[in-house]
């Protein structure tokens, strides 16, 4: 039996929340489709389908027959150039045009030139202007009709055909022409809020300079190997996420991290692609190329952000599908009332419905594209709205709250053995331990030049610590939930009272030792705190697996309240308690022992992601540099993207009632209706354009 197998289909000519509607029903409805995403913001589909039933030539014929392109695959910068430049030419025809038009129709309508014109000129050529001016929209309004779908171009084909029938050829012909302008605007609107998201995308690296058998060539990004060595020169983008072997620079990981300040890289450092390497030259032995490097997932997750859409995107969208037999039934019933052709058919044409269906996600594309550019990771505008309305942050403490850099402070041996000999056989047992306070005895071994075991077993217990078998001898080593006789320990409660953090070595059952480590606070924690209270937050929690002395003196340090000795699944009962008593709660860990609790919340941001895959697979919003600033910076975007969005969505409905009311009771001309249809696009898209800014 043959797997699902997932394609990426590039697709052109969407212009809003509509056409994606469109494509997504077009390509479910063919058997052996399994699920599709069509992202609007993205230009692609995402499709999984069963290869024994359907193939892709198939799915795109079905992409084609709902009236849009499968466009051909450019390099990002290619694309972005080719459309900027596409754009550019029409924004100045746009800008210089469109304002003479208006005010010829305008004035036209009062002095009576459309009625000079409608004398003078045999009907029979100004029908074949109409239909030859607006033959594509005509065509998709018939595509749509066979698939039985109702859109905005069919209600305004309906005023045109209305115009015809009373022999207002030119009215029907300025309809047709403001329908192409329209259709250009709602285009415009949609690409300008993937600007961002471009612009990201136009930093992934090209070409890459390998050294293959003693000789330097230059590659396309794809051909480049993992494990390769690529030479980076002053001034180039790094192409690959690797270890730096040779050469020292320094690196600007703002396209990663968003921050300014550059970072000095040396032999053993890790670098990432789209950096820059500025002053030195690097040697880098490749661990990620192409889509797995974290700049990579980082294109892909914001590509993808669109299919976590905001609960307001889905209102948006139904009353979308409602608005276009709404506005029927309102020309119909003034049809009945007034039995005047063309007031009817300004209704038709006035209904803006693709504004409803854009006020929410060309606000939503644009912040996500603008805050990852900063550093913030948005995995859709589900979190974004959510996090807006948050009202209780949980806090993990190691790594999170503190700098995650601790250190040993003190090793005690309780059965006789040296010091040497039990760090031996902590750092040992936690040879293969991501935690930082693994980190923190391995380093301490390495100072200290002593070498480690190589263990036949190996286990980590999440929230505890970790038990292996070294030499012949069963090692655990971990808090007092993990090894509960430790408490017996002579020195525990003093070095507790002390703020330190203890770890326990048993040997074959019986309690060996005892390791104290103590980790320093973030300086920015505080005040970031303070930040979040001053945004609403009121209420802050310290969770930690750390003992309870411990946590209860940072928690008193920062004014919050606190829960030691937690397991991962005790963190996870915390977050549903408050989620049960109708809270939204924000998680904020970092993103290795705390997935499933950030999993859990109902936004569950990961602190300093950048090249960990756990921490932006698991948390809704990554912060790519370590800095608490970034968490009330995030919670900001959330708020003030919410109330685009709410702008948005007013503005539209309020013009559209208005415009409506006047078309009904004869006081909009068809002309005048027709012009001002995309009045809504350009104001949602000037309004939405300022989350591209940081304030």
């Amino acid at each position: 039996m043959r797997r699902a197998q997932t394609v990426e289909i590039p697709i052109s000519g969407m212009d809003c929340a509509e056409c994606a509607r469109h494509v997504r029903g077009a390509i479910e409805k063919l058997p052996g489709v399994q699920s599709a995403q069509v992202l609007l913001g993205a230009e692609k589909a995402i499709v999984e389908f069963d290869p024994d039933k359907i193939g892709l030539p198939e799915i795109c014929a079905a992409i084609r027959t709902a009236g849009y392109e499968v466009s051909p695959l450019e390099s990002p910068k290619d694309a972005l150039a080719s459309a900027e430049g596409f754009h550019r030419r029409l924004t100045l025809l746009l800008v210089g045009t469109f304002g003479l038009i208006v005010n010829a129709v305008v004035f036209g309508e009062i002095l009576g030139f459309l009625d000079i014109l409608n004398e003078h000129v045999p009907f029979l050529l100004g029908l074949t202007v109409v239909v030859a001016g607006g033959y594509p929209i005509f065509m998709d309004v018939l595509r749509a009709a066979v698939r039985g779908k109702v859109t905005s171009h069919t209600l305004m084909t309906l005023g045109v055909i209305a115009a015809l029938a009373v022999g207002q050829w030119a009215t029907a012909g300025l309809v047709v022409l403001f329908m192409r302008i329209g259709d250009y605007v709602e285009s415009f609107t949609a690409h300008s809020a993937r600007r961002a998201l471009r612009e990201l995308t136009s930093l992934a690296p090209q070409t890459a300079r390998v050294e293959r058998q003693g000789v330097e060539i230059q590659v396309p990004i794809g051909e480049v190997s993992v494990g390769e060595i690529v030479i980076v020169r002053p001034g180039e983008r790094i192409p690959v996420d690797g270890q730096v072997i040779a050469g020292h620079a320094t690196v600007d990981q703002s396209p990663i991290t968003g921050e300014s300040m550059p970072a000095e890289v040396i032999p053993g450092s890790r670098v990432y692609a789209a950096t820059i390497a500025k002053l030195g030259s690097l040697r880098i032995r490749a661990e990620k190329v192409g889509e797995d490097t974290t700049f990579g997932r980082v294109i892909k997750m914001v590509e993808e952000a669109e299919a976590h859409r905001a609960h307001l995107h889905s209102v948006a969208d139904r009353f979308s599908a409602l608005y276009l037999p709404i506005v029927g039934a309102i020309a119909g019933l003034t049809f009945l009332i007034t039995r005047n052709p063309l007031s009817t058919a300004a209704v038709l044409v006035v209904a803006c419905s693709c504004s409803f269906a854009l006020a929410t996600p060309v606000a939503i594309l644009a912040s996500i594209g603008a805050s990852a550019r900063r550093g913030l990771l948005i995995k859709g505008g589900r979190y974004l709205e959510l996090l807006a309305r948050a009202d209780v942050l949980l806090v993990d403490k190691t790594g999170t709250l503190t700098l995650g850099q601790p250190q040993v402070t003190d090793v005690f041996s309780s059965c006789g053995l040296s010091r040497k000999e039990i760090l031996t056989l902590a750092a040992s047992a936690e040879r293969y331990s991501e935690h930082p306070l693994a980190e923190a005895i391995r380093a301490l071994a390495r100072c200290e030049n002593i070498p480690l075991l190589e263990p036949r077993y190996f286990e980590a217990v999440p929230g505890l610590g970790v038990s292996g078998v070294i030499g012949g001898k069963r090692i655990r080593i971990g808090n007092s939930r993990m090894i509960p006789e430790a408490q017996r320990f002579p020195m525990a409660a003093e070095l507790e009272e002390q703020g330190k953090t203890l770890l326990f070595l048993e040997i074959d059952g019986q309690l060996a030792g005892i390791l104290a480590l103590e980790d320093t606070l973030r300086p920015e924690v505080p005040a970031a705190l303070q930040e979040m209270r001053a945004l609403g937050i009121r209420h802050v929690e310290l969770l930690t697996g750390d003992n309870e002395r411990t946590a209860a003196r940072l928690a008193q340090e920062l004014g919050v309240l606190c829960r030691a000795k937690l397991l991962p699944e005790d963190k996870i009962r915390v977050v549903k308690e408050f989620q049960a008593r109708g809270h939204t709660v924000v998680m904020v860990g970092d993103g290795v022992n705390d997935a499933p609790a950030l999993a859990q919340a109902d936004v569950g941001i990961a602190m300093a992601a950048a090249g960990t895959d756990v921490a932006m697979e698991a948390a809704h919003i990554a912060l790519m540099r370590e800095d608490w600033h970034l968490v009330p910076e995030v919670l900001r975007t959330s708020r003030r993207t919410m109330r685009v969005v709410k702008m948005n969505l007013a503005f539209t409905a309020i013009y559209n009632l208005v415009g409506l009311s006047l078309a009904a009771l004869g006081i909009l001309p068809l002309v005048v209706a027709a012009a001002a249809q995309s009045l809504p696009d350009i104001v949602i898209l000037g309004n939405s354009a300022r989350l591209l800014t940081r304030k």
